[in-house]
């Protein structure tokens, strides 16, 4: 499209998954409702440019993909039984009717998010879905971002539609009684996009920014439809805080910057301002949850004019908090290095060495090279230098690769 199409394509980009999720949860079925959006749009496609726009936007998509799902449910004889159990809308009385106003059109998303993260899925579909149908991606860009072949992705969604279908997974949001569950499994679909696209796991870029701003804007869906959950807005601000540093995470040569070296003069303050603001909303409700605790942690980095400034004894507490709730070994790895920076790197260390047989950690290359680091502060060059090389052998990513092996040459150097 050129310019004429600009405005059309903003529609597009705006309402590429409430279209569907408010098909879906109308008609209960994802196929459908992702054909007919299909159909919808390029009925826009053919029409706005000589008509223009309309006002509303999305009603005019709506009405045209509801009358197209029911034509076809007419024309499918196997499907005949459905019309008796339809949405008031299926009568064909109300065809005609005018178009709603923008404002009355409910936002289904948050229905179809519950479905897509039920766990009766796995939680591949269940990210596989969400980042299909909430956030609007192609299956081929899906299939990239997990590393798999676009076949193997389409089958992965093909199921999880089936399951739904068959297991007659209702598209609502939880009741009081579930929602506490239900809603923990869509944050973490939704921080694991994040975290994916954070890390690149494989990825020849550091950062994904295509998954990590889908994140970021699922995060804003789910904090717009419900604003007082304090879990929602700390897990936004949790992703705010973390990708205002994404510009000085990666130097001139292509190399990982380490958080202590960064220039802090290249951080997002608008995201972090944000950021900040919505963690003391969240923090305001008691108890507090484990991403408005995180996003604190995240907040005090920011803030800090460096490293060596940073309120390492707040840091300090507040990852014993979140030890407390999550004992898991990333966060007791994030917490020996925190003790690292407040009691010293001896104690630092200590802390380190406990975590030594924990398998997943010792897969990854943040043990390692939190250690390398600690061993360098200890005047230990040999052994850090050790740790380094042991950790670029682990990562996964070229400028994580660069950012270690410069390390481990210059302990060895040095050593």
């Amino acid at each position: 499209m050129g310019p004429a199409g600009e405005p059309i394509e903003a529609v597009f980009r705006e309402e590429r998954g409430r279209l569907p999720a408010l098909l879906a949860a109308r008609f209960g079925d994802l196929d459908l409702a992702e054909e007919v959006t299909a159909e919808a749009l390029l009925a826009a496609v053919e029409t706005w440019p000589r008509s223009g726009v309309p006002r509303e936007p999305l009603a005019w998509l709506a009405t045209t993909a509801r009358r197209k799902a029911l034509d076809r449910i007419r024309r499918d004889a196997t499907l005949a039984t459905k019309l008796a159990t339809l949405h008031a809308d299926a009568d064909p009385a109300r065809r005609a009717e005018p178009v709603p106003e923008h404002e009355h059109i409910p936002d289904d998303r948050l229905q179809l998010m519950f479905a897509c993260c039920h766990p009766a899925l796995d939680l591949d579909t269940q990210t596989g879905l969400t980042l299909r149908y909430i956030a609007g991606l192609s299956t081929a860009e899906i299939a990239q971002a997990f590393l798999v072949p676009p076949a193997t992705m389409a089958q992965r969604l093909t199921r999880g539609k089936r399951k739904i279908q068959q297991s007659r997974i209702p598209f609502r949001v939880p009741g009081p009684d579930e929602l506490e569950g239900r809603l923990g499994l869509v944050l973490h679909v939704v921080y694991l996009i994040f975290t994916e696209g954070y890390a690149a796991t494989g990825h020849h870029d550091l950062v994904r920014c295509d998954l990590v701003d889908e994140a970021i804007r699922l995060a804003r869906i789910l904090h717009r439809l419900m604003p007082g959950e304090p879990r929602v807005t700390g897990l936004l601000a949790l992703m705010l805080l973390t990708d205002a540093r994404r510009q000085a995470r990666v130097d001139g040569h292509g190399a990982a910057v380490s958080l202590e070296d960064q220039d802090r003069r290249l951080w997002d303050t608008s995201m972090i301002d944000e950021g900040a603001r919505l963690t003391t909303q969240a923090l305001r409700h008691h108890p507090p949850n484990s991403w408005s605790v995180q996003a604190a942690i995240a907040a005090l980095h920011d803030e800090a004019p460096s490293a060596q400034d940073t309120d390492w004894r707040q840091m300090r507490l507040l990852y014993d908090e979140l030890f407390a709730m999550t004992p898991t070994p990333v966060v007791a790895l994030n917490r020996a290095i925190t003790i690292s920076w407040h009691e010293g790197p001896q104690a630092g260390l200590d802390h380190l060495e406990a975590l030594a047989d924990e398998p997943g950690l010792a897969r990854q290359h943040h043990w390692h090279a939190a250690r390398g680091h600690t061993l360098a502060r200890l005047g230990r060059h040999t052994a850090a230098a050790k740790a380094y090389r042991r950790a670029s052998e682990l990562a996964q990513t070229p400028a994580e690769i660069a950012y270690l092996s410069s390390r481990a040459e210059e302990y060895t150097t040095s050593g």
